[in-house]
Parts: structure tokens; C-alpha cells; sequence
């Protein structure tokens, strides 16, 4: 019987790093492919646009249910730029005269920037930030700051969506499917922007999406010389380093670390909020985590309302006595 459907996972990577969220955007692939019928009606395409990302085609190929790699290496996609970078799936997908049925990428910062795009190009719709899917075009996705869930069906050709990395787990990379590579000779510039520079924290520490253990700090620490209290738990477990809005704004750490409905959702096992009072914004990007751990003066934070364990009093006195018990 022939294929009906063919799902296209734009890859997240560093060029010489494959992103975990690709993995779990995979997974998110494979429940479309089940929903279709299978691997006899469905295959799963990944596309990999950047300059010098041999390492991240390997990487693909050992990962379980990829079916078919396409590339487009070319120096002009060193950095990602959501201008050329959309305009060249766009333009695969058209090239391709329909052969696509779904295309999907992280919903992290990369994907929240490269498919709204690509989705005004190809005048379709898009379903965001995808917890789960129901069938080859019906996907539940949070609203309201994840205080409900939607419904959502796309009657659209081509189905695009952003996936929501911690609803799914990582497929298996393990495996030499030995899967095809498509090499495709395209090379669109950018008209309209430039690459200027870039500023990233280089830390040693596990990246928040993919921590098992992350202990976030909020207001509540009061200034960044406090906020240490929250690195030195993080460090004797083995975590990251979170933060709320209000500490990432008052400056105690850089935005990268932020959790929350306008920065990272995370779903670790063990979550630690320390001075957090627990706003809606920062629940929407965390509240999936495993266990929750929650310090705080006033009993009657909204922290408290979801936490697993709580803790009531002042956060000055319980981290040294936590740290020093660790």
C-alpha cells in the first residue's frame, strides 16, 4: 500500500550537536505515525539545515524511527537565522508538490522562532507548543497559561506544530537503521538581516530542558549574591540552575535560565523553588515536574498549592542547613 503520510522533524542542533529536544519531537512524530497506521503508511523525514553538521546527520541516523535525512549544509545557515532558515523549508516543501503531510519542530526557542514563519509562507496554520496528539490531525495543547486544555484539529494540508519537549520522551538513539541521506543544493541569504553576535552562559552545569534535578530561586533571595544559595544546592545535586521572571528581571541571573511561560518548561524529577511565590506564568513551566519542592516564608503562597513537599520559613536559615545536610 502506498505511503499517505510523510512527517518532516526539523532538526534543533549546534552544527556539531544534535539538541534532545529533536529526540522528543520525534517521539511526538512517532504518535502521528501510529495515529496513521503505522510505518507502512507513514514515514518520518528529518530535515538538517547548517553549515558543518556532519556530526548531527550521524547522530540522526542512529535515532529509532527516522526513516530519511535531508540535509542542507551551506555556510549561509551558520547561524540560524529564521529569515533564510524558513524561507528554505518553505521552499522544500513546496519543491516537494505535497509529498509532506506534517512538519514539526521543538517548541523551544528555535522552533517558536523558525515555524510561525515558515507556516505564514505556506499560508497555513500552526498548532503550538503540542502536549499530546490524538490523530494525524486532532493534538491537545495548553492554553490560558496551562490552566486548561485544548482540543485543537487542522484541516490544513500540511499540519504544522511545535511540540512541547517535556510532554514526550527522547526515541532511542542507539540503533544504526542505516537510513538514507538526501544531500539538497540549496543556499538562500538573507536579505533583510544580519547576524551581528552572539552571548551564551558557558556552564558546566546540565541544560534546564534536559536536568533530572533543577533548583530555581526567585524574589524572594533578594539579591544576586544570595542567589548563590540556589547554585550551591544545585551543584551538590547534580542539577541546573533555574529562575523565576522576577529574579531574571531585578538581574540576580541572565534570561536563559528562566522557567516559565515566556522562558523554559521544564519537567525534571526533583524541582526545587526556593523564594518563589508561585505566579501563574512561572507554574505553566514547571508544574509537570515529578516532585516539587517549595521554601517559602508565607504559608499561604500559590507555590504551596501544587508543591509535593513544602517548606515554611525563612529561606536564609533552611538552604545553608539543606546544603550542609546534602
Amino acid at each position: 500500500m502506498a505511503t499517505q503520510y510523510t512527517i518532516l522533524v526539523i532538526a534543533e542542533h549546534e552544527h556539531d550537536r544534535l539538541s534532545a529536544d529533536t529526540l522528543t519531537t520525534l517521539s511526538a512524530a512517532r504518535e502521528i505515525q501510529q495515529h496513521a497506521g503505522g510505518r507502512q503508511e507513514a514515514v518520518i523525514s528529518v530535515l538538517v539545515i547548517g553549515s558543518q553538521c556532519q556530526v548531527v546527520v550521524d547522530a540522526l541516523r542512529r535515532a529509532e524511527g527516522v526513516d530519511e535525512v535531508m540535509v542542507v549544509d551551506s555556510p549561509e545557515y551558520r547561524h540560524h537565522l529564521s529569515e533564510n532558515v524558513s524561507a528554505t523549508i518553505a521552499q522544500i516543501c513546496q519543491q516537494e508538490n505535497g509529498r509532506f503531510s506534517h512538519l514539526l519542530a521543538p517548541a523551544t526557542t528555535f522552533g517558536k522562532d523558525i515555524l510561525p514563519r515558515t507556516a505564514a509562507l505556506l499560508d497555513v496554520g500552526q498548532l503550538s507548543d503540542v502536549i499530546s496528539v490524538e490523530s494525524t490531525d486532532t493534538v491537545m495543547r495548553p492554553i490560558y497559561a496551562g490552566n486548561a486544555l485544548a482540543r485543537v484539529q487542522s484541516l490544513d494540508s500540511l499540519k504544522v506544530m511545535t511540540v512541547r519537549s517535556s510532554a514526550f520522551n527522547a526515541v532511542s538513539t542507539s540503533i544504526d537503521n542505516k537510513c538514507p541521506v538526501i544531500n539538497l543544493s540549496v543556499a538562500l541569504p538573507c536579505r533583510y538581516s544580519e547576524f551581528v553576535s552572539e552571548h551564551k552562559a558557558v556552564s558546566e552545569r546540565p541544560e534546564l530542558p534536559s536536568a533530572r534535578v533543577v533548583v530555581s530561586g526567585g524574589r524572594g533571595l533578594g539579591d544576586k549574591a544570595s542567589f548563590g544559595l540556589v547554585e550551591q544546592l544545585a551543584d551538590k545535586l547534580g542539577g541546573a540552575v533555574g529562575a523565576s521572571r522576577a529574579a531574571v528581571d531585578a538581574g540576580f541571573v541572565s534570561n536563559d535560565l528562566q522557567v516559565g511561560q515566556t522562558g523554559k518548561i521544564v519537567a525534571p524529577e526533583l524541582y526545587i523553588a526556593v523564594g518563589i511565590s508561585g505566579a501563574i506564568q512561572h507554574l505553566a513551566g514547571m508544574k509537570d515536574s515529578k516532585v516539587i519542592v517549595a521554601i517559602n516564608s508565607d504559608p499561604d503562597a500559590a507555590i504551596f498549592q501544587i508543591a509535593d513537599y513544602g517548606i515554611v520559613g525563612d529561606l536564609f536559615d533552611i538552604m545553608p542547613e539543606l546544603i550542609a545536610s546534602v
